[in-house]
């Protein structure tokens, strides 16, 4: 799948400077032609292995560049996933994501991780996992194990990423993308919006993503979600609005992607959930924990999908 497009600088900041009402109409067209508008695919992500990350990401509560409430787990054994699993399936997701604190894995967490994968694609459930940086063996170890989509985000646009992390290079992140993009795997890849970045970062982010060999099936746009003891604990937080529109342009960048609502949500209100899903979200992560951060609980996403007439995406329709 490509990025539709073709997409410049220029046009991109032409959508963001539209009229709130006429981007929010264009975008909605867009999103209806592509997909159902009242439904929701629903995700579930776990942190198998927490903390002791060495890269220094100004966000992360896990570096151990970081002095952070975060307590440092090691990588959880294959009856506790499958046990979350489960629960996650239980509760209506389709997809089971799951998150280490590493720089890359190592070559002996293949044996677990290959079970897991096939554990969990037993259950009926679509795979997602997000370790780091790969090398072309474990990508090919990753493919045979059946594994669907691979989360790599790259945060945030090429000029502003070096301020925001320093132990890997934007293009250390673009590298494993391609190589994730040649196999089988789907690759999921967004970014954190609010950490200072300007909006010529945002159009850029989203041009990196549109400039791809591979585009990304699923994309989530996180709120940075400023914790105490990382750099951007005291960063202003994003104006809704804004935050809408970037959902808005990602939307129509990416017609046929899975436009994901991710970090950041707990502190959102319902009417600016409920905009961005008119804008195009539609997907969410589902769970009290996105991996070290709060989520809304199941409950209150329960209660506004119902109040908004939202359901969420059924397990037959994407799992077999």
């Amino acid at each position: 799948m490509q990025a539709d497009g073709p997409w410049h600088t220029d046009n991109v900041r032409a959508m963001f400077d539209l009229p709130f009402n006429d981007l929010l109409f264009h975008t909605h067209m867009v999103h209806r032609k592509n997909f159902n508008p009242n439904e929701v695919q629903v995700s579930t992500l776990l942190s198998i292995k927490t903390g002791l990350c060495p890269e220094d990401c100004k966000y992360c509560t896990q570096s151990v560049h970081h002095k952070t409430p975060v307590e440092n787990k090691p990588l959880m054994d294959i009856d506790a996933i499958v046990a979350a699993a489960k629960k996650a399936k239980s509760t209506g997701a389709t997809r089971f994501c799951m998150g280490a604190g590493w720089r890359s894995p190592k070559d002996r967490d293949f044996d677990l991780l290959d079970k897991v994968i096939r554990e969990i694609k037993g259950l009926g459930l679509e795979t997602c996992l997000t370790l780091g940086m790969l090398s072309d063996q474990q990508v090919n170890q990753l493919e045979a194990a059946g594994l669907d989509y691979y989360n790599h985000n790259i945060d945030t646009s090429p000029e502003y990423y070096k301020k925001i992390i320093t132990t890997r290079t934007f293009e250390d992140r673009i590298e494993t993308l391609k190589k994730v993009g040649q196999s089988k795997i789907k690759v999921c890849c967004g970014g954190i919006m609010g950490m200072g970045e300007s909006i010529d970062d945002r159009v850029n982010f989203l041009l990196a993503l549109a400039e791809m060999e591979t585009s990304p099936d699923s994309i989530p746009i996180n709120i940075l979600n400023p914790v105490p003891g990382t750099p951007l604990a005291n960063t202003p937080p994003i104006d809704p609005l804004d935050f809408t529109r970037i959902v808005a342009v990602t939307r129509i960048m990416f017609p046929s992607a899975r436009v994901r609502s991710s970090a950041g949500r707990h502190k959102m209100p319902e009417s600016t959930q409920a905009l961005c899903f008119f804008a195009g979200a539609n997907s969410i992560h589902y769970g009290e924990k996105l991996l070290t951060t709060d989520l809304p609980t199941p409950q209150v996403d329960d209660h506004m999908f119902d109040k908004l007439g939202l359901r969420k995406v059924p397990q037959k329709a994407l799992c077999t």
